[in-house]
């Protein structure tokens, strides 16, 4: 199985990759939700804005979802998205 590393910049590709990854697993948000102790509702709202998300329920969801969380420094070839202050 090949690795794919997926870069994210924004909250919502967060979101769009949470969800593939879900949906590639053929999973159901009620089904996730029930591993994870939350509901389809609550991981529904985590989908679409999931600036929501604690670092915990993060790491929760991607380890349910066979995902590895890695923080790196920035590739100096992608264009800058600003100051932190501008981004927060």
């Amino acid at each position: 199985m090949s690795t794919r590393i997926q870069s994210i910049a924004t909250a919502s590709q967060l979101g769009t990759l949470l969800q593939s990854a879900r949906k590639s697993r053929k999973l159901t948000q009620a089904q996730l939700g029930a591993r994870l102790g939350l509901s389809q509702k609550r991981l529904s709202e985590l989908e679409l804005a999931p600036g929501t998300l604690s670092v915990d329920q993060l790491l929760a969801i991607c380890a349910q979802l066979g995902l590895q969380l890695s923080v790196q420094p920035r590739d100096d070839n992608l264009p800058a998205l600003g100051t932190p202050a501008a981004i927060w």
